[in-house]
């Protein structure tokens, strides 16, 4: 009897000993955006870079400004999962923005660089505007909760 027990112990214990090698040893997280943006932005130097460096670098911009073609909004954003006490929440990482202003022939005039301390110590505005076009009435809000009601249970 006791031969039998330290030989399915031994069992258990290899079964153990494979479910922690197989584990994952690196954080699960998800990426938005390009990846190790601060260190790609100190490489862009300041009236010597034009924009065919920086779309070789860092590639096409993921936003422009609405007012000015000549600035460039790039984003990195990594999500990682919280710990026991988070419930497993996504942890916000990091949170970097790099905006690139360029001049009328194309050259870096000036870049700012914001990672996630900078971006909270920045104020909104907390007004709001009402959009009257996208109201929706009261049967096509009624119809769309009745399909989502539907189709939620799948």
């Amino acid at each position: 009897m006791a031969l039998c027990f330290k030989y399915h112990f031994k069992i258990i214990l290899y079964f153990i000993f494979l479910i922690l090698l197989g584990c994952q040893l690196q954080e699960p997280a998800k990426n938005h955006g390009i990846l190790f943006l601060d260190n790609r932005s100190e490489k862009l130097i300041i009236k010597k870079t034009n924009k065919n460096d920086v779309i070789k670098l860092l590639g096409q911009p993921h936003a422009q400004s609405f007012d000015e073609e000549d600035t460039w909004i790039y984003i990195e954003r990594t999500l990682s999962k919280g710990k026991y006490h988070k419930l497993g929440r996504h942890e916000l990482k990091t949170n970097n923005t790099l905006i690139l202003y360029f001049d009328k022939y194309g050259v870096l005039e000036t870049k700012d660089f914001y990672n996630k301390e900078d971006i909270n110590k920045i104020k909104f505005s907390k007004k709001t505007t009402s959009n009257n076009l996208s109201k929706k009435s009261f049967v096509e809000t009624f119809l769309q909760s009745v399909k989502r009601k539907m189709y939620g249970n799948r």
